[in-house]
């Protein structure tokens, strides 16, 4: 009978999520827990495993399609490729991959490292680890076994990602990995059991495995690249290999200085940044494997003029790529404007300069210049709802509620918590959120419902001196609001009798981003002016 393959819940407030990329077609024969197609959501890109062991059946959603949440993507006919089975025979190539990377995980993961020599009884638990005082929870990118598989004490079993560090995470005992609780993608909290180790294994101790070294010591004299690949394996992350894999480097050239002489960031850093390569050693394997292409060989002079250029080459933090991401993909979806409009601020600075230290004592929280333009904004988007819609495909969703997102820079990133209902806040309601909601950004005790269901976004440039900037939407919103930097400016006031004097004023820029797809200039126009008198005549109680 066949199994159904659904789009998985990727997270709490995860209602969809867009089919990237199918690694599998209908007819191949597919293993239990191997990757079938990739994902990618609000919160998370990760690759899909099977269910179950068989042949891909009919695929029911093509690559680019977004469905909801427990939509069938495919079938797996059962009755094909078991992943269990070829487990055992597996297990001796994988006994000389035990020491060097133990070394590599026992330094950050004191907690995981507690002796346990071989599983036994029902089986052993194996939790997600503390990686840092401040983790609360990690995500498991990847599985580097599948049910069945033997595994030795300290063999890395699966890669985590945290917002601090992304380690390979070995083993506490030998055995057998029974069960897989955690897929990959998924995001648990620090503690919680991501798979069950049992089987116990007497025979694979780290005595018998030392033999192993020169038995497969013949196998890679017969071809290089096996070298290659076993250094790779043995003493290196997958980031180092991937930094390698990038920039054409063997590893092997590569000197390692981490513990048990595992290779680290630095060294391959270190690396590319003394201009050495193994370029030129792969030109002597080609013509070692065939004599024809050596003709074509000159042209490879090209090939050091592409030297990369000396620096510290440092990838991307997770949070970084996905913000890379999602802003192209809005820049290509929404038709961008922007509009800048000058608001005269000094009635409001007044205010505050007055109120500050007495509105501190009396509600706890200080008194800044941001609930005053946040419920200028909510004023003016409940004036002017299709500012605060939301576009379904060719429909557009006039959203009930005025959820006002909120940029807050990190120094790892930007985050945008969302100030949910905030038509229904008082202004001390709405100072209360903010302060509450940075707070707990910055201290990475945000939950991911306090990320989501934005309807309009708050952006907040002007702090570093900016004059204006032109923001990039977030999607599905429609616009976004940039605020630039508030400075004394002479301006000409002209009185009731069309009189004109020059005045030193407080003037603040705020900036437009609309989607030119369903908001007109217009509507864009309408919007911002009324945001400019709520402010210039600010009449209401602040509590």
């Amino acid at each position: 009978m066949p199994t159904d393959v659904v789009m998985p819940q990727m997270g709490e407030s995860i209602t969809e999520g867009t089919l990237t990329k199918w690694l599998k077609k209908p007819g191949d024969t597919v293993s239990r827990d191997e990757p079938l197609f990739e994902i990618s959501t609000d919160k998370v890109d990760a690759e899909i495993p099977s269910p179950a062991a068989g042949t891909l059946g009919e695929i029911k959603v093509e690559e680019g399609a977004t469905v909801s949440v427990g939509t069938i993507v495919c079938s797996i006919n059962e009755g094909g490729a078991s992943a269990a089975t070829p487990a055992p025979a597996a297990a001796p190539a994988k006994e000389d991959t035990v020491t060097p990377a133990a070394a590599a995980t026992a330094a950050k993961d004191a907690a995981a490292s507690t002796p346990a020599p071989v599983a036994s009884g029902p089986g052993t638990e194996v939790p997600m680890p503390q990686m840092g005082e401040s983790i609360t929870e990690g995500t498991l990118t990847k599985w580097l076994k599948k049910v069945g598989d033997t595994i030795q004490r300290d063999e890395p079993i699966f890669e985590i990602s945290t917002d601090k560090v992304d380690a390979e995470i070995p083993s506490p005992v030998a055995g057998t990995l029974t069960e897989i609780k955690v897929q990959e993608g998924q995001t648990v909290s620090v503690g919680s059991i991501v798979a069950v180790i049992g089987g116990a294994v007497a025979a694979p101790s780290s005595a018998p495995a030392q033999p192993a070294a020169p038995a497969a010591a013949p196998a890679p004299v017969a071809a290089s690249a096996p070298v290659a690949s076993s250094k790779e394996g043995l003493r290196s992350s997958p980031l180092v290999r991937k930094i390698a894999s990038e920039n054409n480097v063997d590893l092997a050239q590569v000197p390692g200085t981490g513990a048990s002489g595992r290779i680290t960031k630095a060294d391959i850093n270190a690396h590319l940044a003394g201009g050495a390569t193994s370029a030129p050693a792969a030109v002597p394997v080609a013509p070692a494997a065939a004599a024809t292409p050596a003709p074509a060989k000159p042209s490879a002079p090209a090939a050091p003029a592409s030297q990369p250029q000396p620096g510290e080459l440092v990838p991307m933090s997770k949070m970084r790529a996905i913000i890379a991401k999602r802003m192209v993909e809005s820049k290509q979806t929404s038709a961008h404007v922007h509009t800048v409009f000058k608001v005269d601020m000094t009635r409001i600075v007044r205010l505050r300069e007055k109120e500050k230290n007495k509105y501190e004592q009396r509600n706890g929280v200080k008194l800044t210049y941001m609930p005053f333009i946040t419920r200028a904004a909510v004023a003016a988007l409940r004036k002017h709802p299709i500012v605060n819609s939301s576009t379904q495909g060719e429909a557009i969703l006039y959203n009930k509620n005025v959820n006002i997102g909120i940029a807050v820079a990190l120094e790892w990133g930007l985050i945008v918590p969302v100030i949910k209902q905030a038509e229904e806040k008082s202004f001390l309601g709405v100072a209360r959120s903010i302060v509450d909601l940075a707070d707990r950004a910055r201290s990475k005790k945000l939950a991911p419902d306090d990320v989501a269901g934005g309807t309009f976004t708050l952006t907040n440039s002007g702090i570093f001196g900016e004059q204006f900037g032109t923001p990039i939407i977030a999607q599905p919103q429609s616009a976004i609001l940039g605020i630039g930097g508030l400075n004394k400016e002479p301006i000409v006031l002209t009185d009731k009798d069309g009189q004109d004097s020059i005045a030193i004023r407080s003037i603040q820029r705020f900036t437009l981003g609309f989607d030119h797809r369903i908001i007109d200039g217009s509507d864009a126009g309408k919007f911002m002016t009324d945001f400019k008198s709520y402010l210039e005549n600010w009449s209401e109680d602040i509590g």
